[in-house]
C-alpha cells in the first residue's frame, strides 16, 4: 500500500506521561483519514509529531515517503496544516496573510491573487477580507486558518478540529472542497469530534485511546467487523464507553 503517513512505535512522553504510546499509523495516499479520540487521547500531540511542531520521544515517521528529521523543507512545501492553536497573525488583514503565507511558498503574485480571491469568496470571508484578523470571530479565524493550509496546493492536510465554530453553510462548502482535493489524488489526515462528518466524509479511520492505537482500517472493514454499527456506536465500544450510563441529575429541571 503506497502511505501517505506512516509510523512505527510513534511515542511522545511528558515525563511519565506517554501522550502517544507506539503507535503505528498507516494513512493511504489518497484517502480522507479521520483519526478519533475522546479529549485527552492524543490526537492533536500525535499531529504535532507528524508536523513536526514537536520532536518524538521515540519511533520513526515517514510522511510522503520521506523522513522529517531529514527531509524537513521538502514535507512543508507538500503540507498543509491547521493546528490546534491556529497561530495566525493578528496585525495581518486576511490578504496580508495570504499574500505573505504565498510569498513564503513561492508562488508568485499573480497565482497569490487569484488563489487568495477564490479561497476567500469560497469560505465567505470576501466582505472581511482587509480587516485585521484581531477582529475575527472564532469561526472565521478557522476559515481563515484553512484557506492558509490549501494556498500552495499542498498533497497532503492535516486538520486539527477544522469544522469547530463554522456554520452550517461554510462546513458544506469546505466539505465539497476536502472530497475535490482527495479525488485529485490529495491526502486528508482530519481529527473532529464530530462522529457525523467523520463517517460522512472519511473512508479510512483511527482510533486512538490513552495514547495507543486501538482501531485502524478502512471504514467499510470497520463497519463490517462491527455488525453494521454507525460509527458513534463503534467508537464508544472501542473506547470503553458504549454501555456507560451516567445518572442524571434530579435536580436539573
Amino acid at each position: 500500500m503506497d502511505l501517505a503517513v506512516e509510523t512505527h512505535a510513534l511515542t511522545r512522553r511528558f515525563g511519565e506521561l506517554a501522550a502517544v504510546d507506539g503507535i503505528d499509523l498507516a494513512v493511504p495516499r489518497g484517502s480522507l483519514y479521520g483519526f478519533l479520540g475522546p479529549n485527552g487521547a492524543g490526537k492533536s500531540t500525535t499531529i504535532k509529531c507528524l508536523t513536526s511542531l514537536l520532536r518524538p520521544s521515540g519511533g520513526t515517521i515517514r510522511i510522503l515517503g520521506l523522513d522529517p528529521a531529514t527531509d524537513s523543507l521538502a514535507i512543508k512545501r507538500q503540507v498543509g496544516v491547521i493546528p490546534e492553536e491556529q497561530a495566525l497573525f493578528e496585525r495581518l488583514t486576511a490578504v496580508e496573510t495570504l499574500s505573505f503565507v504565498g510569498q513564503v511558498h513561492g508562488l508568485d503574485r499573480a497565482t497569490i491573487q487569484t488563489r487568495a480571491g477564490e479561497l476567500l469568496d469560497l469560505l465567505d470571508l470576501g466582505p472581511a477580507a482587509n480587516k485585521l484578523v484581531a477582529d475575527y470571530s472564532h469561526g472565521m479565524r478557522k476559515k481563515l486558518a484553512l484557506a492558509v493550509a490549501v494556498l500552495p496546493a499542498p498533497r497532503l492536510l492535516f486538520l486539527d478540529e477544522p469544522f469547530e465554530g463554522i456554520d452550517a453553510v461554510a462546513s458544506r462548502q469546505i466539505k465539497e472542497m476536502l472530497h475535490q482535493f482527495v479525488a485529485r489524488g490529495g491526502t486528508v489526515f482530519l481529527t473532529s469530534h464530530i462522529l457525523e462528518i467523520v463517517e460522512r466524509l472519511a473512508d479510512h479511520i483511527g482510533v486512538i485511546h490513552h495514547g495507543k492505537l486501538v482501531a485502524q482500517g478502512s471504514m467499510a472493514a470497520l463497519r463490517s467487523g462491527a455488525g453494521g454499527k454507525t460509527l458513534e456506536e463503534i467508537f464508544l465500544d472501542l473506547v470503553g464507553a458504549g454501555d456507560t450510563e451516567k445518572p442524571a441529575l434530579d435536580w436539573l429541571a
